[in-house]
């Protein structure tokens, strides 16, 4: 129903659609019990065209400034039913625009292009232990020495923490606070930078998770993305994207929560009934379905916004804040009307449940939203 959408995403949308009914959806479930997904899932990723995004085309990718058919591809990875598997898969997204807009340009044209094809895989590294939503504070250390950065510190909740091959890390190379920070791109095998084990976390089973460790890691100062110490700026433009990234994950875990709630009611008998013939079984439903829809318009509205080249700070942390209240809603509601069935492994409600969790608290917490927005309107 919405006008948001042309042609040619619905295209896209189409072969993503097809990506995921060809290869994820088969295997999901294995791969949630195994805590992983093979590699070359992002290679035919990558052969079919659905990472390359929102990045350049002279780096390989399918053009800038497109927000919608990013979001049309988005929302069918979710059809994965795996918040985990699509975390993973799309860590590129907040680890390699960075890269592809500020480091120097033989790095971006050495880096950025296979990452896009699938051959290589790219990861984000911010927070720390003790940190959590406090960037401007990390206290990852960067001491120039030559034509090298050492850097020593460490990082933890990492996304592709384990299996990535090149990591934009922020690390303090001046004083206090938000002035002192840089991004340094680390690939993996770097003398000095180990990661740490898998962890084991309640949702995103399929999402490698991971703590990284720095000791007397020396980087090539040509590894520099930006300025010097001006990380925290490339830090914070990168947010807004990924809290929109977040809101779409949130309304279409509901969503598939809700068809999921939907079509076991019809099925479901009690009491000599479909479970939803019941009136409180159907005003249930109708809420889910009235959230849900509410959350997905005012998210596309934000990104209207994005792509007319505003900067919805306010807009964008509403509509996470938003989307994943309906989130937790709406999978809490799907669990109780599968009965003891929705506390089964086997049901896909169960694993909605426990990936809606995260959502609250990657990208900033719903508490750090909830202060942007008082800034924003000047409380």
């Amino acid at each position: 129903m919405s006008d948001y959408f042309n042609e040619t995403h619905e295209q896209v949308r189409q072969t993503a659609r097809k990506f995921i009914e060809t290869h994820v959806r088969p295997h999901i479930d294995d791969w949630e019990e195994a805590g992983e997904f093979p590699r070359e899932i992002y290679k035919l990723a990558g052969d079919a065209g659905l990472l390359g995004i929102g990045f350049p085309e002279t780096l390989g990718g399918n053009g800038e400034g497109d927000i919608f058919m990013k979001i049309a591809v988005s929302e069918e990875l979710m059809r994965s039913t795996s918040g985990g598997f699509v975390a993973s898969i799309g860590s590129l997204d907040i680890g390699l625009p960075p890269v592809a807009k500020w480091a120097k340009q033989g790095i971006r044209e050495q880096i950025v292009p296979p990452v896009l094809r699938g051959d290589k895989i790219a990861a984000l590294a911010v927070t720390e232990p003790g940190g959590g939503s406090d960037v401007a504070n990390l206290k990852t250390r960067a001491v120039k020495d030559g034509d090298h950065y050492i850097v020593n510190g460490s990082k933890t909740f990492i996304t592709s923490g384990i299996r990535a091959d090149h990591y934009t890390v922020a690390v303090r190379t001046g004083g206090e606070g938000h002035g002192g920070i840089s991004l340094l791109l680390i690939d993996k095998g770097t003398p000095g930078f180990t990661t740490g084990n898998k962890l084991r976390k309640m949702g995103w089973w399929a999402s490698d998770t991971a703590e990284l460790f720095f000791e007397d890691c020396r980087v090539p100062t040509d590894r520099l993305i930006g300025a010097e110490n001006a990380g925290f700026i490339a830090i914070m433009s990168n947010f807004l994207a990924e809290r929109l990234s977040l809101s779409i994950m949130a309304y279409m875990t509901a969503q598939i929560a809700y068809e999921a709630a939907l079509d076991y009611t019809r099925q479901r008998q009690a009491f000599g009934r479909p479970v939803a013939g019941f009136q409180v079984t159907r005003h249930k439903l109708v809420d889910m379905a009235t959230q849900i829809d509410i959350a997905r318009e005012y998210t596309y509205r934000c990104a209207a916004l994005m792509q007319a080249g505003k900067n919805p700070i306010k807009q964008v942390a509403m509509a996470k804040n938003f989307a994943v209240d309906v989130c937790e809603k709406v999978t809490r509601e799907a669990v109780q009307l599968f009965g003891g069935m929705g506390y089964m492994r086997e049901s896909v409600v169960e694993r909605l449940y426990r990936d809606a969790k995260i959502l609250s608290i990657g990208g900033g917490t719903t508490e750090i939203m909830k202060e942007l927005i008082a800034k924003q309107i000047r409380l």
